[in-house]
């Protein structure tokens, strides 16, 4: 990093340039004019990708100074201060290791392990190595997400009784879709849990607190994948090796904002109908709020007990939401997936900087990789399986 008249250029390693290496690029690249408080000019030096296609994209149109095909030439470049990792999840915990050896920030997408072993071995690694760390736990950034963890945060729904949450994609509800590597527990590990389900566990943390104890049960409903045309397996029918839905009963720690609080959670891949049904709904004994992704900029907010016109009322992001208003001027022009992932880019390269870490970090990562698995002996035993917080994690918990 070089800081020159109160600038300080970043440069900027990528490793994968697919969908979310393109976003992760396109989120740097909006940091000066979205947050020119910061002082921070990202460079894109490097990007590695094994596929020309994605070396030439960004080169030409990312605008990365250089490309390779071997993600250790990023890491053991001299002017990448930061790294972005998006390889597919299998590489993940490989990748974030080679990262923190080398001493390098890094940006992972999630799950940053294929389970809570994985994802413990990247926290050492990071830890040891003393570098800054950034997870790609979107959902956590959104406007009204920020404003309803607020609401938790200060009382005003009460003492909280109760959460709903649920992840429903449907993404893979054609049965007649190949198998990939997402279905295979050798190269994902797990199957809607790590994909969809830690996503919401991470909301879950940040908006509540801690979870305490879980009891889960899974189902794979597609048993079996067409085999990739064009590989040994066409015309194959391939057993699919993890879960279509996940749904678990919950209770939060001690030390949550929302302790002694119950909850139920679900996720599915298969679902038919929802697109991208990502919701939250909280109660307390004073009020509650519901959130859903497909309506990203809007929080249903219900206060009080009056037995006369009881209802949500819908309130639309704007300017008194965290950060909305760095994005649009005012209520009824949305924000979109993007954004949230450019106010991920600025908590991470604010701590970076040396700035407070506000951000998702490793830790957060194995605190919601730990439900997981948690998840998946408990659907094994039938029974619930106890938790304890994970120290450096950002969940909500009470003031000292």
């Amino acid at each position: 990093m070089e800081t020159t008249h109160n600038i300080t250029t970043v440069g900027v390693g990528l490793i994968s340039v697919g969908w979310m290496g393109r976003l992760h690029s396109r989120a740097y690249k909006a940091i000066p004019a979205l947050y020119p408080e910061l002082g921070i000019v990202p460079r894109l030096v490097s990007a590695a990708d094994t596929a020309k296609a994605g070396r030439e994209y960004a080169s030409d149109v990312l605008g990365y100074e250089k490309t390779v095909r071997d993600y250790r030439d990023v890491l053991a470049d001299p002017d990448v201060d930061v790294v972005s990792i998006c390889a597919p999840n299998f590489l993940h915990a490989e990748i974030g290791i080679a990262a923190a050896k080398a001493g390098k920030p890094f940006w992972i997408e999630k799950p940053v392990g294929r389970g809570a072993a994985e994802t413990e071995a990247v926290e050492t690694a990071a830890v040891d190595a003393g570098v800054v760390t950034c997870i790609g736990f979107n959902y956590r950034h959104v406007p009204a997400v920020e404003r309803a963890r607020q609401l938790v945060l200060d009382g005003s729904l009460g003492t909280i009784t109760n959460v709903r949450g649920r992840f429903f994609g449907g993404f893979s509800s054609n049965p007649n879709d190949p198998m990939s590597w997402r279905f295979s527990r050798e190269y994902s590990g797990s199957g809607v849990l790590g994909d969809l389900m830690g996503h919401l566990v991470d909301l879950v943390h940040y908006v509540l607190g801690p979870i305490s104890a879980i009891t889960a049960t899974t189902g794979t409903y597609i048993t079996d994948r067409p085999g990739l045309p064009g590989t040994p397996d066409d015309g194959k029918m391939i057993p699919v090796e993890n879960e279509d839905y996940a749904t678990m009963l919950i209770r939060f720690d001690n030390s949550a904002v929302a302790a002694g609080a119950l909850g139920s959670l679900e996720s599915s891949r298969i679902a038919v109908g929802p697109r991208s049904e990502y919701g939250i709904e909280i109660f307390g004994t004073e009020g509650s709020v519901r959130w859903e992704f497909e309506r990203l900029n809007e929080l249903e907010v219900a206060l009080g007990r009056s037995n006369t016109f009881v209802g949500y009322t819908r309130a639309m992001a704007d300017a008194s939401f965290p950060e909305f208003s760095r994005f649009q001027p005012s209520a009824g022009t949305g924000m979109g997936y993007d954004d949230l992932k450019t106010i991920e880019a600025s908590k991470f390269l604010r701590a970076v900087v040396g700035g407070e870490a506000t951000g998702s970090n490793i830790h957060d990562a194995v605190a919601s990789a730990r439900v997981l698995t948690a998840a998946e002996e408990s659907a094994a035993s039938g029974k619930w399986v106890q938790l304890s917080p994970v120290p450096g994690q950002t969940a909500n918990v009470r003031p000292a």
